[in-house]
């Protein structure tokens, strides 16, 4: 029986998210390993969960010697683009940062409906990638206080289940002290309930 499509879009259950996201894992990190073994690839993996725990695999060597030789190798490739990426002295950095709040405040208004006119690309481009910033954000602070809640409920189920079996045991002691043989009624005289008083 073939397996079905699997939509491509984050898993909302915690649980299912953390199932999935160990199998694939797995699944990535054997890949990675067989590729190296077959083709005799050098291969660096680093991995982050949701958590923030840190998976890596290094096929040859160490993932330091790994950095340093893509890095070495990218610095070759571009030297171009290493000359640019010189430090902004303090008058250039402040109006870049003037530049940044202007852009995001601008987006903020035209998000609540307060903005004239349209975006430019190079602005919406800017807020869009805040707008994924903060949504990775929210999403980590809410994946926090979900599994906080579920650490807590957790404690509380097994603080619940000591006392139903503390309460189990002392109502199990209890019978077995206070198990007396029923009373036994003389057949001649037996007791008779009537109108709540007794009567023989």
């Amino acid at each position: 029986m073939a397996r079905g499509k699997v939509q491509l879009r984050r898993i909302e259950n915690p649980v299912h998210r953390q199932v999935t996201f160990c199998k694939r894992r797995a699944g990535l990190l054997k890949k990675a390993k067989e590729l190296s073994v077959l083709c005799d690839a050098e291969i660096g993996l680093v991995i982050f969960s949701a958590q923030g725990k840190l998976y890596e695999l290094t096929t040859k060597g160490t993932m330091q010697g790994l950095i340093e030789r893509y890095m070495n190798y990218t610095r070759e490739a571009e030297p171009e683009a290493v000359t640019q990426a010189r430090p902004l002295d303090a008058k250039e950095e402040t109006n870049v940062l003037k530049q940044e709040i202007d852009k995001l405040q601008k987006g903020i208004r035209y998000l609540f409906g307060g903005g004239l006119g349209t975006m430019k690309m190079d602005e919406l481009h800017v807020l869009e990638k805040n707008l994924e910033t903060w949504i990775y954000h929210v999403r980590s602070m809410k994946m926090n206080i979900m599994l906080q809640e579920i650490q807590a409920l957790s404690d509380k189920e097994g603080t619940l289940k000591a006392a139903n079996k503390y309460l189990h045991d002392m109502v199990v002691e209890n019978t077995s002290v206070t198990n007396f043989d029923p009373f036994a009624t003389d057949p001649l005289y037996p007791l008779i309930i009537q109108d709540g008083g007794f009567q023989f």
